[in-house]
């Protein structure tokens, strides 16, 4: 979509009852004691198509319901503002995803940048924010390759237009080796980390697992930093066949995933734990795994329909927001769903809390003086563990054969975030058994 997508309030008519109806409170906006101003045009880049489409998988049922919590408009400083949501497709390419935010900067003018889904697209669109003196609000990518990806330093770098919410590297690392240590296996890992933004990261003996693994006792196989998109996995899977890993780890986008385990079983390499960062994530990525083999496949989740917390915009909780997704769209609920509403939930806080939209510095001001309870938790940005960096809690689980669909994803792991329930134990994997 090379001109995006302008929910502005020719559309705003099309979800309210009546037109008039509708061009009233798109007019008028936020009630008594307040005026009309210009329109607050909010721009919003994520994944919509290409091999990370998973990630936006609910962009459009999250947009189709916040503008209709936006139908009303926002008040600023006693203005009420009618909102406008630009939406572009990075395409999965980090070269367009810059492209089309310095579309929507120059031309479109936004006033904030939203941004989601994997260091390939968060990170094209905070760097031009950072370029341009936009303020920009991304998440859905561990905060190390967020940050460090984009030339930080912990401690010495701070970002002055671009602030990010999600969980990191050390979390991830923690939930994996929890699940690992509730079956028994000789500890041995086999490592798939591609060569891109995540892959490198998490591959890193800086901030990366190969250091956390090898002190918490686990033996570390690395089969190099591999191009995404591979067709052929035979020389990573003889190597870990070759070392007897038991445990097989990594951070793959969804396609590769696939042809991965189906290459495993026909190569007759059957671990007892595969692991995947990224790719293991949404229901239709493990439901497309031919045979079946998708079953028992572990992942970190950052967010369920378990999560203990409600939308400051709708005032639905996790379980409500999962049950209604499922109910309008008849697919299963996904893990995006949750931080795509918080995007919004974060951004509309900010807004609110302007001294005026009409001074970037202002809205900057007001993103970091946020402290809000959302639908993924409680995001602030408290300086820890970067002053553009708010942490959201992860817990870990495990797929397997389900009910209404044909696999759940049960919380398996939630040491780190006890307030999350869990539905189950970590087994090994059911060719393993």
């Amino acid at each position: 979509m090379n001109k995006g997508v302008i929910i502005s309030r020719r559309e705003f008519l099309k979800i309210s009852a009546t037109s008039a109806a509708a061009l009233t409170i798109t007019a008028c906006g936020g009630g008594v004691g307040t005026t009309t101003a210009r329109p607050i045009k909010i721009g919003f880049v994520s994944p919509q198509t290409g091999p990370l489409a998973p990630f936006g998988e609910a962009d459009k049922y999250i947009l189709d319901a916040v503008t209709k919590v936006f139908a009303a408009g926002l008040t600023v400083a006693g203005v009420s503002h009618p909102v406008q949501i630009i939406v572009k497709d990075s395409q999965s390419d980090p070269n367009r995803a810059s492209s089309v935010a310095a579309d929507l900067i120059t031309s479109d003018k936004v006033d904030l940048m939203l941004v989601s889904s994997t260091p390939e697209t968060t990170n094209p669109v905070s760097d031009q924010c950072e370029l341009n003196g936009t303020p920009c609000i991304s998440t859905v990518a561990p905060w190390q390759p967020w940050f460090i990806g984009r030339g930080g330093v912990p401690g010495q770098t701070t970002f002055k237009w671009t602030y990010h919410f999600f969980w990191g590297l050390e979390d991830i690392e923690a939930v994996f080796a929890d699940m690992w240590t509730q079956v028994p296996t000789n500890k041995v890992v086999g490592g798939m980390w591609p060569n891109d933004g995540d892959g490198l990261a998490w591959s890193s003996d800086q901030v990366g697992f190969p250091p956390i693994l090898t002190k918490n006792g686990f033996t570390v196989v690395d089969a190099g930093r591999y191009q995404n998109l591979k067709d052929d996995f035979s020389s990573e899977i003889t190597l870990f066949k070759s070392k007897n890993a038991e445990i097989v780890t990594g951070v793959m986008i969804p396609p590769d995933l696939g042809t991965f385990v189906t290459q495993m079983s026909q190569q007759n390499f059957k671990p007892k734990m595969v692991t995947i960062g990224k790719a293991a994530l949404f229901p239709s990525t493990i439901e497309s795994i031919s045979n079946g083999l998708g079953d028992g496949i572990t992942s970190e989740i950052w967010w369920s329909p378990s999560h203990p917390f409600t939308s400051s915009l709708t005032k639905q909780t996790a379980k409500q927001l999962a049950d209604a997704y499922e109910a309008d769209t008849k697919k299963e609920w996904t893990q995006p769903l949750g931080f795509i509403h918080a995007l919004f939930e974060v951004a509309a806080d900010a807004l609110k809390r302007s001294a005026s939209i009409d001074n970037k510095q202002a809205i900057v001001d007001a993103i970091k003086a946020t402290n809000l309870d959302t639908i993924v938790g409680k995001i602030q940005w408290t300086g820890q563990p970067v002053p553009n960096v708010a942490k959201t809690p992860l817990v870990g689980g495990q797929w397997v054969k389900g009910t209404k669909y044909p696999f759940d994803l049960v919380i398996t792991s939630n040491a780190s975030a006890p307030n999350i329930p869990k539905g189950g134990a970590t087994k090994v994997m059911p060719w393993a058994s």
